[in-house]
């Protein structure tokens, strides 16, 4: 599996690469700009990203946005509904707005920080993608 990990923190961009690790390539993004970037350059090149865990406090570009702009990509593309990558808002913030929001903008998933290990895999099964580690 092909990962984009979007966190401008150190800290918990080091966390979810070890967590995710075993489960394929991970690339990091430490800016809302350059997760826009890499993802347009993983389409472009036909290897696109399978799942983007995404912070919504970022510099340059905040989550929001970008999930809105890899799904404007994607749509460009003719990759549609379910056939897009599968992202995950990981944040701090847990206000209704940020939630409804992000789900209106297409993401499949929302886990408040600090993120679990069992939690972000339990959460990335449930949206059919496969783990090679067992929780």
């Amino acid at each position: 599996m092909k990962i984009l990990i979007v966190e401008d923190d150190f800290s918990s961009q080091q966390l979810l690469k070890k967590y995710l690790q075993l489960e394929g390539e991970s690339v990091i993004a430490d800016d809302g700009e350059k997760a826009v970037t890499l993802f347009q350059e993983a389409l472009n090149n036909q290897t696109p990203f399978e799942l983007v865990c995404l912070d919504i406090m970022l510099p340059t570009l905040d989550g929001q946005q970008v999930l809105k702009q890899i799904r404007a990509l994607e749509e460009k593309k003719g990759i549609l509904g379910l056939a897009g990558c599968k992202i995950i808002m990981l944040t701090a913030l847990r206000d209704a707005d940020n939630v409804i929001q992000a789900f209106r903008s297409q993401c499949e998933g929302y886990l408040p920080k600090p993120i679990a290990k069992e939690r972000l895999f339990k959460e990335i099964r449930s949206l059919g993608l496969p783990l090679n580690q067992k929780i």
